[in-house]
């Protein structure tokens, strides 16, 4: 069974701890019983991801998938949490886990931001493929493994 873990960093705020609680329930009722859903935060507040891989292999998981709930390929989302998620999944050997880009470029999150900013989206023909959107003249992958054409792309954490 698929597992997916949302980390997010962790605050001291609860208020914003207690978002990641919102987004990894509305993943799960989406998702319906197609995965296990769970949430953890990368520091300043529990669950850890320890704790969260746990609870994924207890709720049945054999393969987790972590996400970190991150805009940008920074170094938590690409160095400190597949490091993390590496040190959580050593003691469950027969789950395998890997870790997805952070949100990066995507034509969904220009949705979301046009709404919250009460503008309607006038363009949906993106070119295909649609390449990051990347200002012009830019190198290939300008904007590192979180580019809306490595979207579908997950490393291996093992």
């Amino acid at each position: 069974m698929k597992a997916i873990l949302l980390v997010d960093h962790g605050s001291i705020k609860e208020a914003a701890n207690r978002m990641i609680d919102c987004v990894g329930h509305l993943v799960q009722s989406i998702a319906g019983d197609a995965a296990i859903v769970r949430v953890a935060h990368m520091e300043l507040a529990e669950p850890t991801i320890a704790q969260g891989f746990a609870a994924c292999v207890e709720a049945g998981a054999t393969e987790v998938v972590v996400f970190p709930y991150m805009l940008s390929p920074g170094k938590h989302s690409t160095r400190d949490i597949p490091r993390m998620a590496r040190e959580a999944a050593a003691p469950f050997q027969h789950v395998t886990v890997s870790v997805t880009p952070a949100f990066g470029v995507h034509e969904k999150l220009a949705e979301v931001v046009l709404e919250r900013a009460g503008v309607e989206a006038r363009r949906r023909d993106l070119p295909a493929p649609c390449t990051c959107m990347r200002p012009e003249g830019t190198p290939e992958r300008w904007c590192g493994d979180a580019c809306r054409e490595a979207s579908s792309n997950v490393t291996v954490a093992k």
